[in-house]
């Protein structure tokens, strides 16, 4: 859903809280890799960018979402092509301590809202502000969180009424993915990705809680699963890239 709509939303919301209904708003979208790349899918401008990071390379790593990203209990920053969540909310620091223990890691810091500009049109950004911390490559992630009834879905935004939910299988799925990018040269190490899913009786649904727990156990696997294949991507850059790069 366009931002612009949000409005709309939040006046149904009250609305229907006012008749005495309990409703759960479905989450945003996840950023998509066309939204951020500065040139789009230009194919000759991709080619001729290069790697350029030297290894142990140090790591920035920033959670990306739709524009207007917005969850039961998370917002993300930022207007343009894409947001950023900065408030964790399914990620742990042991998570980040894993990442900080891959091969030819040097270090791994988080970008937070303080770097970015509020208008969020590229990847410029993020590379830059990656840049400011001292960083090599940039780890990007996103969460598309997806509700199901019944094989139907429900879509980004929707209002959930709690409560009055037929006897029918509830499904949410989440996919976790995540590119690895050449902060000077917006290079494109290598990419991962991994799915995960909470299924349940949509007439457990009966309070915003509820329903967003399943949300938040469909995400924190989906991440989980991501670290593995994160460390599979990163095994598989060091013995491509490390040692025969050198600092631009």
């Amino acid at each position: 859903m366009h931002p612009s709509k949000m409005p709309f939303l939040s006046v149904l919301v009250a609305l229907l809280s006012l008749l005495g209904c309990t409703t759960y708003v479905t989450p945003g979208g996840g950023a998509k890799l066309a939204d951020l790349s500065q040139t789009g899918w230009d194919i000759e401008k991709a080619l001729t960018r290069k790697p350029a990071a030297a290894f142990p390379a140090r790591l920035a790593v920033v959670r990306v979402q739709a524009s207007g990203y917005r969850s039961y209990g998370n917002q993300g920053y930022g207007t343009g092509r894409y947001s950023i969540v900065t408030t964790r909310d399914i990620e742990e620091e042991k998570d980040f301590d894993r990442i900080k223990n891959f091969p030819m890691v040097a270090g791994v810091a988080t970008i937070n809202r303080l770097l970015l500009p509020a208008n969020l049109d590229s990847d410029m950004p993020l590379r830059q502000a990656a840049a400011s911390l001292q960083a090599d490559i940039l780890l990007l992630y996103t969460l598309d969180t997806s509700f199901y009834i019944d094989e139907t879905n429900l879509g980004p935004f929707s209002v959930v009424t709690l409560g009055f939910l037929p006897n029918k299988e509830a499904v949410v799925t989440a996919t976790a993915s995540a590119v690895f990018y050449d902060v000077r040269t917006g290079f494109v190490y290598g990419l991962a990705e991994s799915t995960a899913r909470e299924q349940q009786r949509a007439n457990l649904w009966t309070t915003q809680s509820a329903i967003d727990g399943s949300r938040l156990a469909a995400e924190k696997k989906a991440f989980e699963q991501l670290l593995g294949e994160l460390s599979r991507t990163w095994k598989g850059i060091t013995e491509q890239h490390a040692g025969r790069i050198s600092p631009g």
